[in-house]
């Protein structure tokens, strides 16, 4: 498919209800109490930026097509000039082969990949709780 041309807006803060949204994709993977942590993390993080094409290879994800019903809202967007809103990510683990987790903004990824996939995505990005059961790094 061939890429799209347009500039990319983005707004400056993620919208209110992206984190309840990434609260209820984490709660498929923590339970609540490290969700909470989580997501008030992310109210609080700095934004910084990231590739698109860096955010999919950490977190394992395929490129969803432009035919993907929201990747295709997002493109949208794009194209009509409406901003976007910054996605949520809690850092992976290399040592543990732990993937970056997209908790809000796969499809905003994967339409800014489409428009180039270098594209700078503005990101809210976290680290993981540390577990209990995981091993101490080693120094």
């Amino acid at each position: 498919m061939a890429k799209i041309t347009a500039r990319i807006q983005w707004a400056t803060t993620p919208a209110d209800h992206d984190y309840p949204a990434a609260a209820a994709y984490l709660g498929l993977l923590a339970s609540e109490i490290p969700v909470d942590q989580l997501v008030h993390a992310l109210t609080r993080a700095p934004t910084v930026h990231q590739q698109a094409k860096d955010i999919l290879r950490a977190a394992w994800l395929p490129l969803l097509g432009m035919d993907d019903r929201e990747v295709a809202k997002d493109l949208k967007k794009i194209h009509d000039g409406v901003a976007l809103s910054p996605v949520l990510l809690v850092r992976g683990d290399l040592l543990s082969r732990r993937p970056l987790q997209i908790a809000d903004g796969y499809h905003r990824v994967c339409a800014t990949y489409h428009v180039a996939e270098s594209a700078v995505v503005p990101c809210r990005l976290v680290d993981a709780p540390s577990s209990p059961h995981a091993p101490e790094a080693r120094r």
